[in-house]
């Protein structure tokens, strides 16, 4: 064994399998690919609660896609173990919203793209998406429902406010009504004409009228 064969090792042999240009694009390509994922995110984020942790993971999630593909890329063996490693990975986060899944599938598939050096691909196909989701999401086909509590004391004060009531949004739905004695609790899906919600305030004034409740109801919704 000469000197030479101590130092020679496959490892150090890896090192420049990919060459630094390569690896500083696709990085940084995957930054801004990453970035407009987070802007589409943010700009079509209809959730309760937002979260900016998340638009950082679809950043970090497309850079460290990138990188895996491109170590696989360079050596199949290790392609063999990387596949049998993440094989075993499970992850235990919830996912609240079904639009987030696209959003990370959408990293994940721009990075392995980018990787592979489709950058055309990468970039048109992100901006087509980008679009897809801007224009679909943010697009209200419908009026946003509301229910409406009511708490009557008898028959007569039911009768008036749900007259009251029909006269003053575009769409009223009774979904519930409760009866005990000495008092009458409604629930009443509608769709307001406007933003204005005095009618709730003239409601609870009414003669025979215990209580009026407004809430607004996020949900998805047919036309």
């Amino acid at each position: 064994m000469s000197f030479n064969d101590v130092f020679k090792s496959s490892f150090l042999e890896n090192v420049s399998s990919i060459s630094l240009l390569d690896m500083a694009l696709s990085l940084l390509l995957a930054f801004g690919v990453g970035l407009f994922i987070f802007f589409i995110y943010k700009k079509t984020f209809s959730g309760v609660l937002y979260s900016s942790s998340f638009g950082v993971t679809l950043v970090a999630l497309t850079m460290i896609t990138t990188l895996v593909i491109l170590a696989v890329t360079s050596n199949v063996v290790l392609s063999l173990g990387m596949v049998g490693a993440l094989s075993i990975v499970r992850f235990r986060t919830a996912v609240k919203e079904p639009l987030d899944m696209t959003f990370l599938f959408w990293a994940i598939g721009a990075g392995i793209v980018l990787a592979a050096g489709m950058i055309l691909l990468a970039v048109f196909g992100s901006v087509l998406i980008g679009a897809v989701l801007f224009i679909f999401v943010n697009r209200k086909s419908y009026i946003n429902p509301y229910i409406v509590v009511l708490r009557c004391e008898d028959a007569a004060g039911e009768a008036a406010a749900m007259e009251f009531l029909v006269g003053q949004v575009r769409k009223c739905v009774l979904k519930s009504k409760t009866a005990q004695k000495g008092s009458i609790e409604l629930t009443a899906e509608v769709r307001m004409q406007d933003s204005q919600t005095g009618f709730v305030n003239a409601l609870a004034e009414m003669p025979g009228v215990t209580s009026a409740v407004l809430v607004s109801y996020n949900g998805d919704y047919m036309g």
